[in-house]
Order: structure tokens, then C-alpha cells, then sequence
């Protein structure tokens, strides 16, 4: 292991193009917007900066075209602290993008092209491997192809480092990847569908499915928005944390914010019950700022 704790986040990277309305288009439907702007996502990437901000040694692994909206994401990554070394060029592929829409209270529904992220596998983590092997938190999500984060996972693994799983977008996971993590990170719906739990909507619902979901993963957390936080473990510790009462001003990338500081939190060496408060703040903190005024 390095000297210093290491976050690895292998992961999407996206142009995101936001779009400001008074509501979300139902089906058909056509809504006059009043404002647009570009921004640099991708859950891996959001998760990548996020870490990086909260002060840990953070790396991207990724994939992205020789585009301009690739060249974006790098000098992005660069200008916030993240190490993109193994951030590959594909040729073959455009740049993952998303268009995310906004409507009046700050609730979003976005449309992702994931593009190069689709190519990401095997030669990735074995290209990226002596990172992985000094990796002491490795962030993965589900944004990429299955197969590329159990070739990851298992070179980290392998080499005395933790995984964490944001499982999200809502999927299958494949047995394989299942064995391999330490951590679960889900929302509501993502615990919903990996629990059985019909509805995940209050703390206590949420901490029912972090108990369900902690007989298959040794750490399990479910972040149930503005109902609060929930953690089981695998050995019978549970706890909840009470949501921070805030104005909102926009839900986007909250989930990521969360996961990165989390993940920065535990490299320090903090416990659970800390890392889990400092992520919560941190994820209302971001709630609580207007897009066009985070850094």
C-alpha cells in the first residue's frame, strides 16, 4: 500500500448538458426552458472530484474519445486535483454525455449516452493494475460494464484494498462482482430492487433493507434522500442518521457527493458512524448551493 491512503474510482465519465424549466416534458409534451449550461459528470467523475475535494489522494480510471467534450473531462479532472493517467482515448467511440432537465424544485430526470464507458473491461484494470494494487478504497458504480469492475475489483482486492459499489443505476449484479465487495452504497430504488423491500421511503424502511441487504455485504448503506441515511452491518451494528433540514436548491449529483467524501472519510481512517455524518453534510451542503455556484 502507498504511505498515503489511496481513492480509485473507476467509472463513467460524461459531458453533461443541463437544462433549467419550470418542469420536467411528461410524455409528448413540449416545455419552454429558461436556461441551459455544460457541465463535467458521470457518476465516476463526479464521485473522483468529490473525493479529491474532501482531501484524499484520488485517481480516475475511465475512457473518453479524442473529442473536445473528452479534452473537457480531462482538464476538468487535472483542475481538480484527480489523477487521470489511466484515463484511456478511444477513437472507435464518442465521449459519454448525458442532458439532464431541471424543473422548478431542483428535481432532475437525465437521458445518458454512455459511449467510450461502454468500452471499458479487462485491459483497463490490468493496464491500471500497480494503481489498483496501492489502491486503498476503490469506487466503483454501475455506469460501466459489469465485467470491467469485477477485473478491478478483484486486482484491488487482491491486494488488501476495499471495494465500494455504488450500485447505481438500479441493475443486476452479477454473482462474480457480488463476492468481491466490501461496501454498498444504494438509494432508495436501488435498495428497493435488491432487497425485496417494497417501499423504501422513511429511515426505518431504509434501515429494514440495510439489514436485509447486510446478510449479503459485509457494510451496506442506504441514503433515502430527504428521509436520512441508514448502515447495517454484516456483524449486527446498525445506525440511522436523521436528515439535515435544508433549502432546496438542486438534487443533481448529491448521491456522488455523498460517495466521495464517504470514501475520502474512510482513507483517513475514520469510523463508519463519522465518515457516514460527514458525507451526509456534505451531501446537503451541495443540495443546498445552486448549480451555477459550485465549485
Amino acid at each position: 500500500m502507498a504511505s498515503t491512503p489511496r481513492v480509485t474510482v473507476f467509472g463513467s465519465l460524461h459531458y453533461d448538458i443541463a437544462v433549467n424549466g419550470p418542469a420536467r416534458p411528461r410524455k409528448g409534451e413540449t416545455v419552454t426552458g429558461t436556461s441551459w449550461y455544460p457541465k463535467c459528470g458521470g457518476k465516476g467523475g463526479n464521485q473522483a472530484v468529490s473525493a479529491a475535494r474532501a482531501g484524499a489522494r484520488t485517481e480516475m480510471i475511465g475512457a473518453v474519445a479524442d473529442d473536445d467534450f473528452g479534452r473537457t473531462l480531462i482538464a476538468n479532472l487535472s483542475t481538480k486535483g484527480v489523477g487521470h493517467a489511466h484515463v484511456r482515448r478511444n477513437a472507435a467511440r464518442s465521449t459519454g454525455m448525458s442532458v439532464a432537465i431541471f424543473d422548478a424544485d431542483g428535481d432532475y430526470g437525465a437521458v445518458i449516452v454512455s459511449g467510450a464507458n461502454l468500452t471499458l473491461g479487462d485491459e483497463d484494470a490490468e493496464a491500471a493494475r500497480a494503481l489498483l494494487e496501492e489502491t486503498a478504497i476503490l469506487v466503483l458504480q454501475n455506469e460501466i460494464p459489469d465485467a470491467a469492475n469485477v477485473a478491478a475489483a478483484r486486482a484491488v482486492r487482491a491486494a488488501g484494498g476495499q471495494v465500494l459499489l455504488n450500485a447505481a443505476p438500479a441493475r443486476v449484479l452479477s454473482d462474480d462482482l457480488k463476492g468481491l465487495v466490501d461496501i454498498l452504497v444504494v438509494n432508495a430504488i436501488e435498495a428497493e430492487m435488491l432487497s425485496g423491500v417494497d417501499v423504501v421511503e422513511t429511515l426505518d424502511g431504509a434501515l429494514q433493507a440495510a439489514r436485509l441487504l447486510a446478510r449479503s455485504w459485509p457494510h451496506v448503506v442506504v441514503t433515502a434522500g430527504g428521509a436520512g441515511v441508514a448502515y447495517a452491518s454484516g456483524q449486527g451494528a446498525a445506525l440511522t442518521i436523521d436528515p439535515i433540514r435544508i433549502t432546496v436548491a438542486s438534487t443533481h449529483g448529491a448521491g456522488d457527493e455523498f460517495i466521495g467524501m464517504f470514501a475520502a472519510s474512510l482513507t483517513r481512517g475514520l469510523g463508519f458512524a463519522e465518515a457516514l455524518h460527514l458525507a451526509n453534510r456534505a451531501a446537503a451542503k451541495l443540495v443546498s448551493t445552486p448549480e451555477d455556484e459550485r465549485v
